[in-house]
């Protein structure tokens, strides 16, 4: 099974206010981290993301959009980064989670989300819509190898 693991922002990481040495220490453990899980075979992907101030959401309501710029209220219910991790039970995820170096050195919480497969959607996938997914992965990972 796949899962997301989702690094929750803080106030911190929003104002970005981290110390250069705290910052280095960080990206050393997380950079030991990542290499354990990489070893291990669980590591598929994974991504530090910048603080929301340079964002956007995008709102629906019906058929009209509206664009709303950041920065986003609400620090804690924002992402920091995510994983990609591919393992055998949540339980695994949960154990590898535990391991992990606090990503904020401040109080902190990762959320573990798992992924949904083509299987997990049972008759509401029909086979064409299936056939479908197939192309358009296939698709993504072919022109994602030629830009890589």
């Amino acid at each position: 099974m796949r899962v997301m693991v989702i690094v929750k922002s803080n106030p911190e990481t929003e104002a970005q206010s981290t110390s250069a040495a705290d910052m280095e220490k960080m990206f050393t453990e997380m950079g030991n981290y990542n290499e354990e899980l990489v070893k291990a075979g669980v590591m598929l992907a994974g991504e530090g993301l910048l603080p929301s101030s340079t964002g956007k959401r995008i709102r629906f309501s019906g058929t009209k959009r509206s664009v709303v710029d950041g920065p986003f209220a609400e620090a804690k219910e924002l992402v920091a980064g995510y994983w990609i991790w591919r393992v055998a039970s949540m339980d695994e995820a949960v154990e590898w989670a535990k391991r992990c170096p606090n990503p904020t050195g401040q109080e902190g919480e990762l959320e573990i989300r798992q992924i949904g497969e083509m299987e997990d959607f049972g008759a509401a996938l029909t086979p064409e819509a299936r056939a479908q997914e197939e192309r358009i992965r296939a698709e993504a990972e072919k022109l994602a190898k030629k830009k890589g």
